[in-house]
């Protein structure tokens, strides 16, 4: 009998409970193929063990800056960190076990689902995405944060980008809002059949994958995806999405304000961050943007006059 010799590999963090999503963070910047936390029999105060799955190993100085970094962004100290393990993993079914327990997430119209799920609410807007990342699956307060601003806001037939895009999910839900549009409404048909949404990422993966997903729910060429970031040279879109974090979204915003024609959603930006960026837009001549929260997270939502 022959021996799968699959093997998998697991890095294990504890930390202080606050310090949860900020691990999950960086094991998603460190493209881990899952993440868990156990929660079993734990009291709110007691610490929390985070576990990311490998193929291999990754770096041990790499998961260190990662970790760090992800720390910083989330505004906590190096002592939220008891201590990290690594570990093989006998149990070769574990990813199969994972997946089976990652759930549809309802966001307003949407329904962020994976593959296999069974999907039986005809009124929502499914969209199937791989779940392979921990941002970008629908599961996260800033992905949920921008599926509703584009819910609430989007006009079918408008131009969209998205800049950052991940696995994809935001150009997507654009992209399943025009042919939701198109069957109800047949002027549309022409306009939206010629038009071209278009997602970006510096990271090549992503783009790969995002490309995949776009396969997955039917819009595969509706979109336009690209390698790279905005710059002076991007053309204006109606709708433009920075689903990013603080650092990043600070020296291109004046180019994001340029380049949306009607409506700018900004998020990855954290409560204590709010007056950051506020004052930034502020500076750049925008006093009348929106916020909305979800758990540590906002959206903040400019809407040309």
């Amino acid at each position: 009998m022959q021996v799968d010799e699959t093997q998998w590999f697991s890095v294990s963090i504890t930390v202080a409970p606050e310090a949860t999503e900020a691990v999950e963070y960086a094991f998603n910047s460190l493209e881990a193929l899952g993440t868990e936390i156990d929660h079993l029999r734990k009291k709110g105060t007691d610490d929390l063990t985070v576990v990311g799955y490998f193929n291999e190993f990754p770096d041990e100085e790499r998961v260190q800056d990662e970790l760090h970094y992800a720390l910083r962004i989330y505004g906590l100290t190096e002592d939220a960190v008891r201590s990290t393990v690594r570990s093989s993993v006998e149990d070769q079914d574990w990813l199969a076990e994972w997946k089976r327990h990652w759930k549809p997430t309802e966001v307003g119209g949407f329904v962020i689902a994976p593959p296999w799920s069974e999907i039986t609410d005809d009124s929502k807007i499914v969209i199937r995405i791989e779940p392979n990342m921990a941002f970008g699956t629908g599961t996260h307060e800033t992905t949920q944060l921008c599926i509703r601003a584009i819910e609430e806001r989007y006009t079918p037939g408008d131009s969209f980008l998205d800049v950052g895009t991940g696995t994809g999910i935001l150009a997507i839900a654009a992209a399943r809002l025009n042919l939701k549009s198109q069957s109800s409404d047949s002027g549309l048909k022409s306009q939206i059949s010629n038009l071209k949404l278009k997602a970006c990422d510096t990271d090549v993966d992503s783009i790969a994958i995002a490309k995949e997903n776009a396969v997955l729910n039917g819009v595969g060429d509706a979109i336009d995806f690209q390698i790279g970031s905005i710059d002076d040279g991007t053309t204006v879109f109606d709708m433009l999405c920075a689903n990013l974090t603080l650092d990043v979204i600070e020296p291109i915003l004046p180019t994001l304000i340029k380049k949306a024609g009607k409506t700018l959603i900004l998020s990855g930006i954290l409560i204590e961050q709010e007056g950051q960026i506020i004052a930034a837009l502020k500076q750049l001549g925008v006093s009348d943007a929106m916020v909305t929260r979800a758990g540590e997270w906002i959206c903040v939502v400019h809407t040309r006059p």
